[in-house]
């Protein structure tokens, strides 16, 4: 990392203006650098398979809207203008594409690994990687003119004023709608050696689920990834920023 890179350190937040409306919202948050990304080894493609077959029996008696997390994040999106039967937080996109179509098929190791704790928690999990991104990574409302490439299509677009956006220090966008779909610029792949992942949540008792879902997403990172170094955080709206490896974490020092 160049000098001038670290004058701009990765980091994650959310503005005040977002905790201010949503003050109940918790984002685990982990920084990790000189990762090793590649197809998924063996043992978790396995243990990703083995979670979705209990996903699909979970959910086989217990239908989607019952789950008190994505019920949540159905409210948070009407909270700021969408509609969350036309635009499905990405938890809830990947359980229904999952009961849908009986399976979700490996993409790369970071991809996997996000997936596999997206659906055992119901949680939005996002893997960010940081070759594209300027700085610190912001959840805030947007202003209508930062710049979005969607995942899916490859298509230019700006966010509507007022939605909620996950944005760099130059206003990239990588993640639109908070936890609808991530950008094509910060998608792992295979060269990708530092990410930011964000794991969150807004239901009653989810303090206790960030923190399970942060533990395991370590150590599948750790087992699988080999980071050469790491460290995460636990956000709410009293603690909510994390500068991640290159600076202080909340309590004083990295985690």
């Amino acid at each position: 990392m160049s000098g001038a890179d670290r004058e701009r350190p990765a980091g994650f937040g959310y503005e005040p203006a977002i905790t201010a409306r949503f003050p109940d919202v918790v984002g685990g948050v982990i920084h990790a650098r000189g990762l090793a990304n590649g197809p998924s080894p063996r043992s978790l493609v396995e243990a990703f398979q083995a979670e979705q077959a209990r996903a699909i029996d979970r959910y086989a008696s217990a239908p989607l809207s019952g789950s008190p997390s994505l019920a949540a994040w159905r409210r948070v999106f009407s909270g700021f203008g969408v509609d969350p039967t036309a635009y499905r937080a990405a938890a809830e996109a990947l359980l229904r594409r999952l009961i849908k179509q009986g399976s979700i098929p490996s993409i790369n190791t970071l991809v996997d690994l996000g997936n596999l704790v997206s659906i055992r928690y119901a949680l939005p999990v996002a893997v960010f990687d940081q070759r594209a991104l300027t700085g610190a990574t912001t959840v805030r409302f947007a202003a209508g003119d930062e710049s979005f490439i969607d995942l899916g299509s490859g298509e230019r677009q700006t966010p509507r004023p007022g939605e909620v956006i996950f944005v760099d220090e130059t206003g990239l966008v990588c993640a639109r709608r908070w936890c609808w779909r991530q950008s094509a610029e910060s998608a792992s792949g295979p060269g990708t050696t530092e990410i930011i992942v964000t794991v969150e949540g807004y239901h009653d008792g989810v303090r206790d689920t960030i923190a399970a879902a942060l533990a395991d997403l370590e150590a599948l990172i750790r087992t699988h990834a080999h980071p050469a170094a790491m460290t995460s955080a636990i956000l709410d709206s009293q603690t909510s920023a994390f500068r991640g490896l290159d600076g202080l974490g909340p309590g004083g020092g990295p985690r």
